[in-house]
């Protein structure tokens, strides 16, 4: 831009008493369209929503109203056919549109920007994406969901080794491991529907940190957008990031959970474990060793968990120390939260689609069961139940029995009647009734226990509490909602 105000650049529209250019590195740093670019659309969505507005409250005519309209809506198709040309020199998304508006539309565009400001403008706009990434995110969770409750359904007698400290522990069955999996991406969508609550709070109208002196209808923007009512305080409504911390906290939590399945599904997958076999269309091979099947989709999930852990400990860092209200270190969270949402985005489909593709081999998965011992636990209860024995005593005497196993190479059950007897008498021929891994997994029939029927009660509760409430009418209006604000609404 000339010192005499010509050209187009950013400081065409703020710049009025500055008498220098830019430098070109404060134009590098300074400069986001490369990334924010993202917000096009909520940009577009909320200067619609912004003119109407403004003409319902007087402060511009219909006319103006009628021409910002027309001009936004060949902006968004420009956008959408990639004909618009983003220019750094404009800074970000939202002087690049509003340059472009001008140029359509000429001084009605000049009029778009009354009573707000970028601050709060960005901050309704990144808010409306971050909701539309919560929404993806929970819309690709409950696919996980439905994946794992049709395995955990199919095999909810599959018996396998359950583990602590990856030692084999108890038998369980493979439906049962799998709930686990639905119960925690469940808590994964409730944090994700917690943070959508609390988001739904709009800043436009705060300006750039003190309200406006026109006579704005705050509560009419808010609603057009899709939000509850009018953030409280205009102060707060430009400086608050806590929509994109809690987004990158549950974001980062899922990532651990999708992290763990990974992991266990790179164990089983091992010629040691032969659980499961990853299909081809998610492995690859080695260069140099032509048997390998390597799970490369599962330690990728498993390693992208870092990315969203870092992301959440970054924009964490950038925020502990500003002063309120809007400071430029606060552009730093966008790429943070936009990688993210495309990492965990990612990770989501990829792990559905793994479990969806992958083969299952319960008789190794049953043979597994029983090394190890895993049935010692029954033999104390039943030692309480049906000799009255007091639990300590009961895991004593049957400690005795897993060393003599041990010294012997055996199992359990291959253990000889008499030689039970003389660790303790009352282990008489009923003990070896329990000493399976069928009837250890028959047995937990306690609610959230392992019993196959306790795991089929527990599917079909499952698919109640999670996938029947997102489908049906309440989820189409949510789509339609979302739709119709895409299109700038009535």
């Amino acid at each position: 831009m000339g010192k005499d105000g010509s050209g187009s650049t950013a400081r065409q529209l703020w710049g009025g008493h500055f008498a220098a250019d830019a430098a070109p590195l404060m134009q590098r740093i300074n400069a986001s369209i490369g990334f924010d670019h993202r917000l096009w659309r909520q940009d577009i969505m909320g200067s619609m929503a912004h003119a109407r507005m403004l003409a319902a409250c007087g402060i511009i005519t219909e006319a103006e109203r009628d021409a910002i309209l027309a001009g936004l809506q060949r902006i968004r198709e420009e956008i959408a056919q990639g004909a618009f040309s983003f220019r750094p020199e404009l800074e970000d998304i939202h002087l690049n549109i509003e340059a472009r508006l001008t140029e359509l539309v000429g001084e009605p565009g000049r009029k778009l920007h009354t009573a707000r400001s970028r601050n709060d403008q960005v901050a309704t706009d990144f808010r409306m994406w971050v909701r539309e990434a919560m929404d993806r995110a929970d819309e690709l969770l409950r696919a996980l969901q439905e994946v794992l409750l049709d395995l955990a359904e199919a095999h909810a007698a599959t018996i396998m080794p359950g583990f602590t400290h990856l030692q084999a522990a108890q038998p369980v069955t493979f439906g049962h491991h799998l709930m686990a999996y639905v119960e925690m991406f469940g808590r994964d969508r409730g944090r994700l529907r917690d943070a959508r609550e609390r988001l739904q709070e709009c800043p436009l109208g705060a300006a750039a940190l003190a309200g406006t002196s026109f006579p704005i209808d705050r509560d009419m923007t808010a609603r057009e957008l899709g939000f509850r009512q009018p953030c409280a305080n205009s102060i707060d409504a430009v400086s608050d990031r806590d929509f994109a911390l809690e987004y990158l906290a549950a974001a980062a939590i899922c990532a651990i959970h999708l992290s763990r399945l990974a992991e266990e599904l790179v164990l089983w997958s091992t010629p040691q474990f032969g659980f499961v076999r990853m299909s081809e269309t998610f492995s690859s091979g080695s260069s140099i060793m032509p048997q390998k099947r390597n799970p490369d989709a599962a330690e990728l999930v498993r390693g992208k968990s870092g990315r969203v852990i870092g992301h959440l400990v970054a924009l964490l860092v950038v925020l502990k120390g500003l002063p309120l209200a809007y400071s430029k270190d606060m552009q730093e969270d966008k790429e943070a939260v936009f990688d993210a949402a495309d990492t965990l985005e990612l990770g989501l489909a990829a792990t559905r689609e793994m479990l969806r593709s992958m083969s299952v081999f319960p008789e190794r998965m049953r043979r597994a069961a029983g090394v190890g011992h895993t049935t010692a636990t029954d033999l104390a209860d039943w030692l309480v139940r049906a000799k009255g024995v007091p639990f300590r005593d009961a895991h004593r005497i049957v400690g005795q029995v897993v060393r003599l196993a041990e010294e012997r190479g055996v199992s359990l059950d291959a253990l000889d009647p008499r030689e039970l007897a003389a660790i303790d008498p009352r282990l008489d021929e009923g003990a070896r009734a329990v000493l399976s891994v069928e009837a250890s997994v028959a047995s937990r029939r306690s609610f959230g226990g392992t019993a196959p029927e306790r795991v089929r009660e527990a599917v079909q509760a499952a698919r109640a509490r999670y996938l029947a409430a997102t489908t049906g009418d309440e989820r189409e209006a949510a789509k339609a909602g979302r739709a119709s604000a895409d299109s700038g609404g009535a």
